[in-house]
């Protein structure tokens, strides 16, 4: 059976064929790569032993090649489920298997993330985790995978499985490697867990993102009080954010500095400034230059420094604040001189961002989803406020956030909060499988069956106000994609065996057509955009373009379409041909400099019309 479906990038041929024209010489003569030649260039004056240190698990390789594997899903948009759409600017909720989504969203938005951020299942044993079983069929695997009617149950990863670390790992490496080809430059990675797997998740995030872009491991104390019921004794208060980056553009603000420290009590022309220490960190055998006595002008009370610390400046610069009354003293022996430290010679407004986060806990996003839904759904959320403050640390208007375990929603929350305009104008992509709910849960108690529909539905909130104080957002909204199988129809053909090789691709082609015929024949409006959603999702068109009718083609229907970075012609003549007149106008604007790039039917294409094309536009044409 052959699939005749639109594709996502093949990853890994590209990386094959850039390593080939940049290294040609680590290829053999049959185009396959040496291993040899590559082990020589990457280590040239070692001895190769086969052993070396190196993370290894149980699937390690099949979860890197489903990673680089293309997908021929698609996206479809539900119009009943988005929110404000003509305001979505690009904010999206997909429900669907996130791999597969990822890999839907990466021809067009490749390094156009600036953060992801992720509370993936922890691997507690009792949590559910999605396995990529690469071996089922494909219809058994759309029935789980896909945005089915009634959910998807996931499966449970108990401690007793073989392969407890193996599996979890291999969900994880293969969504990390495909989400890291997201970011920009400057974007950086949020990953939320605990003890369970926090010394594994370390490790594959050294490997994909690079050990030299380990940022952080943030400390959250997620429990405001200590656990009673703990069995151990042990009351387990935190657990971790690990913070990478892309590259080495990739920092973090910091955050704003405490300006109540700073007043004006002796109305000092130079403006507010504040009371600092100035000893040193260095003892006298180490720093014996920053040991000596400072002299109170005023008085003569002279100061020695601590033994073990000395002062924070030489002799020199110390005599020059003095005369500058720079330096506040206490006007008896027994204090300690501190220096005067003025707002404004401070350049900037923020301090570094602290590895440990203890004014925000679980409880408050407990609160949040009660508030929101009148009873607490969904457990375990994270605070919309931890969220917030992550993300307000890299982005900034217009920059995008990606979360593929969406779950309650908490980063379009933290996105979308009113009071804070701190991320005002930044964008999200929320993905969440349509997880089935327990059936004795609160959710299903509230009308919900997954846990996307409980996504959707707090965003939904958030935006049109919620609780004894609604505070609607009238100028945001987003967009509800589903993930599904291909538009475009499947070829099930099967050669006769007793025909000729030259009879049954006649046959073949004769199937094509007449299947290609009666799907475009059937196409309502719907479905119509539906296909042009999916071609220009897969030819590199983030889902927020816009679509305009180009009068100056008379003979066949052509839009215009543009995103935020490209734009292109597209004719999806459905049952005719692309006309010589429109062959022509596409030559004038390419004579004129323009030089479109043109997207439209293989089969509204002749032998002579394709030709054409090529000679016209080279490589700036594409026929599916």
């Amino acid at each position: 059976m052959t699939d005749l479906l639109l594709l996502t990038p093949d990853v890994r041929a590209e990386r094959l064929a850039e390593l080939k024209r940049l290294f040609p010489d680590l290829f053999t003569n049959e185009g396959r790569i040496n291993p040899d030649e590559l082990r020589q260039l990457v280590e040239p004056n070692e001895v190769h032993e086969t052993e070396r240190y190196e993370f290894k698990w149980y699937g390690k390789a099949a979860s890197k090649r489903e990673a680089f594997t293309p997908t021929t899903a698609t996206l479809v948009y539900d119009e009943a489920r988005s929110v404000n759409p003509d305001k979505a600017d690009g904010n999206m909720i997909i429900e669907g298997e996130n791999l597969e989504s990822l890999k839907l969203l990466l021809n067009a938005y490749r390094e156009q993330v600036k953060c992801i951020y992720i509370d993936p299942p922890y691997n507690t044993g009792n949590d559910f985790i999605y396995r990529d079983n690469y071996k089922k069929d494909k219809p058994k695997y759309w029935e789980e995978t896909g945005a089915a009617a009634n959910g998807i149950q996931l499966e449970s990863n108990p401690e007793t499985s073989g392969r407890y670390h193996s599996d979890w790992l291999s969900m994880m490496h293969a969504r990390l490697l495909v989400a890291r080809q997201l970011l920009n430059s400057k974007g950086m990675v949020f990953v939320s867990c605990d003890d369970n797997e926090s010394e594994n998740l370390q490790r594959i995030l050294d490997e994909i993102f690079g050990n030299e872009n380990f940022m952080a491991r943030l400390i959250w104390k997620s429990r405001a009080f200590p656990d009673a019921r703990a069995k151990t004794g042990v009351s387990t208060d935190h657990e971790y954010i690990f913070v990478y980056r892309k590259a080495e553009e990739g920092v973090l603000k910091g955050i704003g500095r405490d300006e109540s420290k700073f007043s004006n009590p002796d109305n000092d022309e130079r403006g507010a400034w504040m009371s600092r220490s100035i000893l040193g960190l260095a003892t006298r055998e180490q720093r014996p230059n920053l040991h000596y006595s400072i002299t109170d002008p005023s008085n003569g009370i002279s100061y020695e420094p601590p033994a073990n610390t000395g002062w924070r400046y030489s002799k020199e610069r110390m005599q020059a604040m003095i005369q500058e009354g720079r330096i506040l003293f206490p006007g008896n022996s027994t204090g300690r001189p501190r220096e005067k430290k003025f707002r404004s010679d401070i350049e900037s407004d923020f301090v570094a961002f602290p590895t440990i986060i203890d004014d925000v806990h679980t409880a408050h996003g407990t609160s949040e989803v009660r508030e929101i839904f009148g009873e607490t759904i969904f457990d375990f959320s994270k605070p919309s406020e931890l969220v917030r403050r992550l993300i307000s640390q890299v982005c900034e208007r217009g920059d995008l956030v990606v979360d593929f375990f969406a779950g309650s929603g908490t980063t379009g929350h933290a996105i979308f909060t009113e009071s804070d305009d701190s991320l005002s104008g930044v964008r999200m992509i929320l993905i969440q499988i349509p997880e089935t709910v327990e059936e004795n849960s609160a959710a299903k108690r509230h009308g919900f069956s997954t846990i996307s529909a409980i996504t959707i539905e707090r965003v939904k909130r958030v935006i049109q106000g919620y609780g004894d104080n609604p505070q609607p957002i009238p100028d945001a909204g987003f967009k509800v994609y589903r993930l599904q199988k291909s538009n475009f129809p499947r070829c099930e053909f099967r050669p006769d065996p007793a025909a000729s090789e030259a009879d049954n691709v006649a046959s073949l082609q004769r199937y094509i057509e007449e299947k290609e015929a009666a799907f475009f024949l059937t196409l309502d409006a719907s479905g119509e955009q539906a296909v042009f959603d999916e071609v220009l999702l897969k030819n590199g068109f983030q889902l927020h373009y816009t679509r305009t009718r180009r009068d100056d083609f008379t003979h066949n229907t052509v839009f215009e379409v543009r995103d935020p970075r490209r734009s292109a012609l597209v004719c999806m003549a459905w049952n005719e041909n692309i006309h010589d007149a429109t062959l022509k106008r596409l030559r004038e604007l390419a004579d004129s400099g323009e030089r479109p790039f043109f997207i439209c039917l293989e089969r509204s294409l002749t032998t002579t019309s394709k030709w054409n094309l090529k000679h016209i536009l080279g490589n700036h044409f594409n026929a599916f």
